[in-house]
C-alpha cells in the first residue's frame, strides 16, 4: 500500500512539474516574442534594436531547446525509476560483482555506472547546446578537441574526487548504526568545504589558465576598492574564459577577509576600468552582507534535513519498491537508496524553487546597493547594460517566469532600484 502510494505521488509530482515547466517556458517564449519588435522605452537610448532582437532570438532558441531537453530528462527519470532501468542495472552489477568482489566494490560500480550512463545520455544535448545554439549566436569558442578534452578531464576529476567520498559515505551508512546519516552529513559538509579550498588552486587550473593581473592601474584600483571595503586580495588573476566562450564573468574564492579575485579576460575586454570596479564592488557586497555564509548555512541545514530523511527512507522497503526497484536481500542497499533519493528529491523540491530564487534576487539588490555606495552606480548600470547586451540576455522576460526561475532580477528592475538610490544611468 505504501509503495503504491509513493508510486502515485511520484508520478503525479513528475507530471505536475513537467506541465509547470512547459507552461512557464511557453509563457516566457510568447512574452519575449511579443516584445521582440521594439526596445523597451527605458533602454531605447542605450540598446540597439538589432541587439535587442538578437537577445530575443537567443532566448527563444534556448527555450525551444529547453522544451526538448526537459521532456527527455523526464523520460530518462521515468526510465530509471518506474520503468525499471535502475532495477535492471542494479541486478546486473549485483549478480556480476557482489559475490566476487564484495559489497563496497559492487556499490561503487553501481554509482559509477549510473553516472556514466547519465553522462552519455546528456552528452548529445550538451553538444547541441554548445555547437549549435551557442555557436549560432557567436558565443561558443570551444573546439571539438577541447570539448572532448574537457569531458575526459571531467570524468577523471569526478572519479578521483567522487569515488573516495562515495566510498566514505557508503562505509558510514553500513558501519555507523542508526545515526549514520548524521556522521555522513558531517563527512559531506567537510568534503564540500575541502572542495571550496582546493577548487581555485587545484581543480580550476586543470581546465583554464590563470595569470596575474598585469594592468598596474587596474590592479591599484581593485586593491584600493578592496581596502576601503575591508578585504585583502590574496591575488588578482585573469582567466582565459575566451578560450571557451564569449560570455563574461568575475568571481571570488577564499575564506575570511582575504579573497582570491578572478576576472574573465572577456570581462576586461568589454568593460572600462571604472565599470570593472563597480562589478567587483557588487561581488564584494555579497561578502559584506554575508550572502555566501548565509547560503552555505542554508545548504548545511537543507543537506542535514535531506540526510535525516534518507536515513529513515533507506530502511523502508516501500521506498525502493515505490520507485521501481526491488531492494537487495543479501547485498547492501545503501547505494540504491542514495541514487533513488537523488532521483526523487528534485521532483518534489522543484515546487519550492521560487522561494530560493526570490531570496537570491533580494541578495542581488543588496549587493547592487552596496556597489552603488562603494563605487559608482552609474558605472554599475553601464556595466550591467553592456553585459546584458554582450550576453544576449533578454530585456523583456515574462514576469511569472522571472519569479520562478531568475536568481538575478531583470535589468529593468535592477536599474530602477539603482535610480531610486540616485545612481542614475548617465
Amino acid at each position: 500500500m505504501q509503495a503504491m502510494l509513493l508510486t502515485s505521488c511520484f508520478a503525479a509530482a513528475l507530471l505536475a512539474s513537467l506541465a509547470l515547466k512547459y507552461w512557464l517556458a511557453t509563457r516566457q517564449m510568447r512574452h519575449v516574442a511579443a516584445h521582440r519588435g521594439a526596445v523597451p522605452a527605458a533602454f531605447a537610448a542605450t540598446i540597439a534594436l538589432a541587439a535587442h532582437q538578437k537577445a530575443a532570438d537567443y532566448t527563444l532558441a534556448k527555450g525551444r531547446f529547453g522544451l526538448w531537453s526537459t521532456a527527455f530528462g523526464a523520460a530518462v527519470l521515468l526510465g530509471w525509476t518506474l520503468l525499471g532501468g535502475l532495477d535492471a542495472l542494479n541486478a546486473t552489477l549485483r549478480d556480476t560483482l557482489f559475490d566476487r568482489f564484495g559489497g563496497m566494490a559492487y556499490q561503487l560500480a553501481l554509482l559509477a555506472a549510473f553516472a556514466l550512463v547519465g553522462g552519455l545520455l546528456d552528452a548529445p544535448f550538451e553538444a547541441w547546446s554548445t555547437f549549435r545554439i551557442e555557436q549560432r549566436f557567436g558565443f561558443n569558442r570551444v573546439t571539438w578537441k577541447l570539448y572532448l578534452a574537457d569531458a575526459l578531464k571531467g570524468v577523471a576529476v569526478g572519479a578521483l574526487i567522487g569515488l573516495p567520498i562515495a566510498a566514505l559515505i557508503l562505509w558510514i551508512m553500513g558501519a555507523a548504526g542508526a545515526l549514520w546519516w548524521l556522521w555522513a552529513w558531517a563527512a559531506w559538509m567537510g568534503f564540500n568545504l575541502l572542495i571550496l579550498v582546493l577548487y581555485p588552486t587545484v581543480i580550476a587550473p586543470l581546465f583554464n589558465k590563470f595569470e596575474p593581473l598585469a594592468d598596474e592601474s587596474m590592479k591599484a584600483r581593485v586593491q584600493a576598492l578592496m581596502a576601503r571595503c575591508g578585504f585583502t586580495a590574496k591575488g588578482l588573476f585573469v582567466m582565459d574564459g575566451s578560450r571557451r566562450s564569449a560570455h563574461a564573468n568575475a568571481y571570488f574564492t577564499g575564506f575570511g577577509a582575504a579573497k582570491r579575485v578572478v576576472f574573465f579576460d572577456t570581462l576586461l575586454a568589454k568593460l572600462s576600468a571604472a565599470e570593472v570596479e563597480a562589478v567587483l564592488a557588487h561581488e564584494l557586497g555579497h561578502f559584506k552582507h554575508k550572502h555566501v555564509l548565509k547560503r552555505m548555512a542554508a545548504m548545511f541545514a537543507l543537506s542535514l534535513a535531506g540526510f535525516a530523511l534518507l536515513g529513515w527512507l533507506s530502511g523502508q522497503g516501500w521506498f525502493y519498491r515505490g520507485l521501481g526497484v526491488e531492494p537487495n536481500v543479501a547485498a547492501p542497499n545503501d547505494a540504491l537508496a542514495l541514487l533513488l533519493f537523488l532521483l526523487a528529491a528534485p521532483v518534489f523540491g522543484y515546487f519550492v524553487s521560487p522561494l530560493l530564487a526570490n531570496l537570491s534576487r533580494r541578495h542581488e539588490f543588496q549587493a547592487d546597493a552596496y556597489a552603488c555606495a562603494q563605487a559608482s552606480g552609474a558605472d554599475l548600470a553601464a556595466a550591467l547594460l553592456k553585459l546584458h547586451e554582450d550576453n544576449a540576455a533578454t530585456l523583456t522576460p515574462d514576469p511569472v517566469f522571472v519569479k520562478f526561475y531568475y536568481s538575478h532580477p531583470p535589468a529593468s528592475e535592477r536599474l530602477a532600484a539603482m535610480q531610486q538610490l540616485g545612481a542614475g544611468l548617465a
